[in-house]
C-alpha cells in the first residue's frame, strides 16, 4: 500500500487530501453544529457558476469558483438572516440560479473541456504543487479566522440570543461563517468536486459529534475522520481506477452507515435485562 507513495502525484494527492481535511474537520463542525448543512451544500453548488464563468472567458476556474460562492454566501446571510422561515427556499432559489448560470455559460462555451468532471467530481490524482501552496493558503486563512473568533463562534452557535446580549455582531458573524464555507467548497473542489462536496463537509463532523460534547473536540475528531476517509478513498480509488471524489464518498457514507448500525446496536444491548 505505502509503495504508491514513491510517485510525485501520489504524495501531491496526500498532501492536498490531509490540508482539505484540516479545513473540512473545522468548518464542517461548525456548519453541523449550526445546522447549516443545506445552506452550505446551496453554496457549494452555486460555485458551479463560478466554473461556468471561468470556462465561458476563458479564465483560471478556482479563483472564479471562490468568487461566485462568497457573493452567494454574502447574498444568502444578507437574505437568510433576515427572513428565516422561507430559508430553503431562499437557498434554493441561490442554488438554482447558480447551476443554471454554470450550466448555460458551460453549454455556449467553445468546444468541450475535458476537465469539466474533474470540477464536479474531483481530481486529487491531478494535483500539482501549485494547487497545494494554493490550498495551505486558504487553510491558514480558515484556521486563524477560526482561533480568532473561537469563542464568539462558539457563543453563538450554541445560543445566538445570549452571544447578542454579550455584544457579540452574530450577524457579521454568521456571514464570515458562510464566508468559511465558500472558501472551504474551493479546496474541497479538487478532493470530491462541486457535487459531492456536502458529503465530505457533513459526515465527518456529524459522526464527531456523537463522540464529543465540546465543539474544539469534535473539530479535531472530524479532522481525523475527514483525512482517514480521504485517504482510503484515494488508495481505493488508485487500485480500482475509479474516481476518487466518488471513491471518497463512498467509504464516508460506508463507514458512518456502519457506525451508526453497530451504535444502535450496542445501545439495544446495553437496553437488554440482565440473565439472571
Amino acid at each position: 500500500m505505502f509503495d504508491i507513495l514513491q510517485y510525485t502525484f501520489m504524495q501531491n494527492a496526500v498532501l492536498a487530501a490531509l490540508l482539505a481535511s484540516l479545513a473540512c474537520g473545522v468548518v464542517g463542525a461548525l456548519v453541523v453544529v449550526n445546522r447549516l448543512v443545506f445552506l452550505a451544500g446551496g453554496i457549494a453548488h452555486t460555485a458551479y457558476g463560478g466554473v461556468g464563468i471561468a470556462f465561458f472567458f476563458g479564465l483560471p476556474v478556482i479563483p472564479c469558483s471562490l468568487g461566485v460562492a462568497l457573493v452567494a454566501s454574502w447574498l444568502v446571510a444578507g437574505l437568510s438572516y433576515r427572513d428565516t422561515e422561507n430559508l430553503d427556499n431562499l437557498v434554493g432559489l441561490v442554488w438554482a440560479g447558480g447551476m443554471a448560470l454554470g450550466i448555460i455559460l458551460v453549454d455556449i462555451s467553445a468546444g468541450y473541456n475535458t476537465d469539466l468532471m474533474s470540477y464536479l467530481f474531483g481530481s486529487l490524482l491531478t494535483v500539482t504543487r501549485l494547487g497545494i501552496w494554493i490550498t495551505a493558503c486558504l487553510v491558514l486563512l480558515i484556521l486563524a479566522v477560526v482561533l480568532g473568533a473561537y469563542k464568539q463562534f462558539w457563543i453563538m452557535s450554541y445560543d445566538p440570543d445570549f452571544a447578542r446580549a454579550r455584544g457579540v455582531r452574530v450577524g457579521v458573524l454568521y456571514t464570515l461563517l458562510l464566508s468559511l464555507v465558500a472558501l472551504t467548497v474551493v479546496i474541497l473542489i479538487q478532493v470530491v468536486g462541486l457535487i459531492l462536496v456536502i458529503a465530505l463537509l457533513s459526515i465527518p463532523p456529524f459522526i464527531a459529534k456523537y463522540q464529543t460534547g465540546s465543539m474544539f473536540r469534535m473539530m479535531l475528531l472530524s479532522t481525523v475522520w475527514s483525512a482517514f476517509f480521504c485517504l482510503a478513498g484515494l488508495w481505493l480509488a488508485y487500485a480500482g481506477n475509479i474516481s476518487s471524489g466518488a471513491a471518497i464518498v463512498a467509504v464516508a457514507v460506508t463507514v458512518s452507515l456502519g457506525y451508526f448500525a453497530l451504535r444502535g446496536l450496542w445501545a439495544r444491548i446495553g437496553a437488554l435485562p440482565a440473565k439472571e
